[in-house]
C-alpha cells in the first residue's frame, strides 16, 4: 500500500490554497479530484469578487479569514502578475426602508475593521456613478475582482513546484480512519482502485465535503454537518454597462442580492439569485432557467432603471456549499476534525471562500 504524508480531496480553490502551503512546508502531498481539471464546481461558477469583509459577524472565522484573505490575496496577484482590479463596489438602498439595513452594514463593516467603508447620499452616488438609481450607498474601496482561473493556475503551479502531485479523475470512495493513518480507496476514472495511507487527510471537497465525510469510517458521524444547496443564477449583459463599481443591492435571506459585477474585460453580469435546491445526489444541474428572467429584470430596475429590453440572457450558475437550512442564519466556515487527530474537514466553505482561500490555507496549517 502506497503511503503519503498528506491527501488534499478536492482541486477548487481553497483545496489548491491548502495544497500549496503544505507543499511549501516540504510536506509530501497528494492533490485528489474527482474531475479531470482544477475548480470544475464551485471555483468557475461565482461573481470573481475579491470581498472586503463588510458583512461577516465581527470575530467569526469569515470576518476574520477574510480580511487577511484579502489583503493576502492581493499582494499575490501584485507578486505572480495574475490579473484583478481593486475598482470598489457601491451597496445601494433604492427605499427609505432600507436605510437602516444600510447603516446596519456600515456599523459591521466598522467593527470588523473596514474603517473606509463610507455613506454616500444620493448625489454623491450619482455624482461617481451616473446611471444608478438609489437613495443612499455605502462606498467599499477594497472590494475588486479577479481572474480566479488564473488565480487558481498559480495556486497549482506553486504546489506542483513544491512537490505537489495531482491525481484528477480520481475519486474517494471510501476510507478508514486508525490511530497512525486514514486509509482512503480512490477509484480512477477507469473503474481501478487504489488503497492510499494517509498521515493527514484534509477533506476540501466543497459541495460533497459533508457527504465524502461521511465515507470514512472512524469519524464522529454526529458531528458531521448536513449540507444544503443554494444554487444562484447569472445573466450576462448584451451591451456595455455604464459603471465602473461593483453594484450591490441589500442583502437577501441566503446571499448578497442580484448584484452587478464586471469581469476583467469590463462586461457586466448579474446575480446570483437564491434557489435551494432539494434532494440532491451526486449531480446537479446548472441551467439557468429562463423564467426567472422576469424577476432579475425587476430587481436591477431598482437601481438601474435604463437596463435595456431585451439586453439578458441565461449565462451560468453556481451552488453555494452551504450547512445552514434555508430561513436561518448563514453558518460560519467549520473546520472539524470529527474526534480524530489525523483528519480535518472544512465545510460551509461558500463566498467569501475565494477570498479567504489564502488565509484559509494558513489556518488549516495551524491546526493539523
Amino acid at each position: 500500500m502506497d503511503r503519503v504524508d498528506c491527501i488534499v480531496i478536492g482541486a477548487g480553490v481553497v483545496g489548491l490554497a491548502v495544497a500549496r502551503a503544505l507543499a511549501l512546508q516540504s510536506r509530501e502531498t497528494i492533490i485528489v479530484e474527482q474531475h479531470a481539471a482544477i475548480g470544475m464546481e464551485t471555483s468557475s461558477r461565482n461573481s470573481e469578487v475579491i470581498h472586503a469583509g463588510l458583512y461577516y459577524p465581527t470575530g467569526s472565522l469569515k470576518a476574520r479569514l477574510c480580511l487577511a484573505g484579502r489583503d493576502a490575496l492581493y499582494n499575490y496577484c501584485r507578486e505572480r502578475a495574475v490579473a484583478h482590479n481593486r475598482c470598489g463596489k457601491l451597496i445601494v438602498a433604492t427605499s427609505n426602508a432600507q436605510l437602516a439595513s444600510l447603516a446596519d452594514i456600515r456599523a459591521q463593516a466598522h467593527a470588523n475593521g473596514c474603517m473606509e467603508v463610507a455613506m454616500f447620499n444620493a448625489v454623491e452616488a450619482r455624482s461617481i456613478e451616473p446611471a444608478l438609481s438609489c437613495v443612499a450607498a455605502l462606498s467599499s474601496p477594497h472590494t475588486g475582482i479577479i481572474d480566479s482561473h488564473a488565480y487558481m493556475l498559480a495556486l497549482q503551479a506553486d504546489a506542483e513546484h513544491a512537490g505537489a502531485v495531482f491525481a484528477f479523475d480520481s475519486s474517494m470512495v471510501s476510507g478508514i480512519a486508525s490511530h497512525d493513518a486514514i486509509v482512503l480507496k480512490i477509484r480512477a476514472g477507469d473503474g481501478t482502485e487504489t488503497e492510499v495511507a494517509a498521515a493527514t487527510v484534509i477533506n476540501c471537497g466543497g459541495l460533497w465535503a459533508p457527504k465524502l465525510a461521511r465515507q470514512i469510517e472512524g469519524l464522529d458521524s454526529a458531528s458531521i454537518p448536513q449540507a444544503y444547496f443554494a444554487k444562484g443564477n447569472y445573466y450576462s449583459l448584451s451591451c456595455k454597462a455604464p459603471f465602473s463599481r461593483l453594484i450591490y443591492p441589500v442583502p437577501e435571506p441566503g446571499g448578497l442580492g442580484v448584484h452587478l459585477t464586471l469581469d476583467m474585460a469590463g462586461q457586466a453580469r448579474f446575480g446570483p439569485d437564491v434557489e435551494w435546491l432539494d434532494d440532491v445526489t451526486d449531480t446537479i444541474d446548472y441551467a439557468v432557467t429562463p423564467a426567472r428572467t422576469d424577476r432579475f429584470y425587476r430587481e436591477i430596475r431598482a437601481y438601474w432603471p435604463a437596463l435595456p429590453d431585451e439586453s439578458l440572457q441565461p449565462a451560468y450558475s453556481g451552488v453555494r456549499p452551504k450547512i445552514s437550512p434555508p430561513g436561518s442564519a448563514a453558518a460560519d466556515f467549520l473546520f472539524s476534525s470529527h474526534g480524530h487527530p489525523r483528519y480535518l474537514g472544512l465545510y460551509g466553505i461558500e463566498s467569501p471562500g475565494l477570498t479567504a482561500s489564502l488565509a484559509i490555507a494558513s489556518h488549516v496549517t495551524s491546526l493539523i
